[in-house]
């Protein structure tokens, strides 16, 4: 069963007891906001500034990404080019190219 499940049957459980559903559900809405107020005061995020360090992590994060697959980019290319540079002068070895070995 799951949180919205388990919610409906006490809603429910409440009301047949007596007590409104309106009220239920606004002890319900308040009682929400307040854990997630304290959750948000717990990490930090309370503040009205709150926003702005979100968004700039965001981008920090965004660029670090960015910088990463550039990284691994670049790596896989001078791979590539020592790997076909590797190639060719064993091609030239093999082909007996005058000059390579002195």
């Amino acid at each position: 069963m799951n949180r919205e499940d388990m919610l409906a049957r006490l809603l429910s459980q409440a009301a047949g007891a007596g007590a409104e559903l309106i009220t239920l559900r606004a002890i319900v809405e308040e009682s929400s906001e307040l854990g997630a107020n304290r959750v948000l005061g717990r990490l930090g995020l309370a503040d009205p500034q709150a926003q702005d360090d979100l968004d700039e992590l965001r981008e920090l994060l965004g660029a670090w990404r960015n910088a990463k697959a550039s990284a691994w980019k670049a790596a896989v290319e001078w791979i590539v080019r020592g790997l076909c540079a590797l190639l060719l002068i064993g091609i030239a070895v093999r082909l007996g190219v005058p000059g390579l070995l002195r």
